[in-house]
């Protein structure tokens, strides 16, 4: 699979959070190409403030592969990661992150803070921007939809 189908893959996670009336965040972990795991936000519905797509990307490819350390696979994701998540990623040892709309408010991989320039015992490749006029049109229309329907 390619970098833009694999986000995609994410884009629809993302969609079908906004659905559920989430925060539009998808994310999808492959190996090698291959598909291992995909989550969306479910902090909402769950009450649960660790329900973040990434982590529970992180946690059903862990249980798809049977360990914590992740890395020989990659994390595509809509939206730049909070400290919490960036801290999974590194805590994981995903190899490389792709994320698409930056995050001014969270971002931890370059928009806030870069907790990958820390001398942590793993960096992973990162490529930020890459489909971020999409991903961050998602979550521009979510908001905007949610103020409307407040009036």
């Amino acid at each position: 699979m390619t970098d833009e189908e694999i986000m995609r893959l994410a884009i629809a996670q993302a969609k079908a959070a906004a659905v559920e009336l989430e925060v539009p965040v998808g994310a999808v972990i492959v190996r090698n190409g291959e598909i291992v795991s995909s989550g969306r936000n479910r902090r909402e519905g769950s009450r649960n403030a660790l329900a973040h797509a990434e982590i529970e990307a992180i946690d059903k490819a862990c249980k798809a592969l049977g360990g914590w350390r992740l890395w020989e696979c990659e994390m595509f994701v809509t939206l730049e990661p909070c400290p919490m998540c960036t801290g999974a990623i590194i805590n994981s040892r995903i190899k490389r992150l792709v994320y698409g709309a930056s995050d001014s408010k969270a971002g931890s991989c370059k928009s806030v803070i870069n907790l990958f320039d820390l001398p942590y015992n793993h960096k992973p490749e990162v490529t930020g921007g890459f489909m971020a006029d999409e991903c961050a049109l998602l979550l521009s229309d979510f908001f905007r939809d949610l103020r409307e329907s407040k009036k």
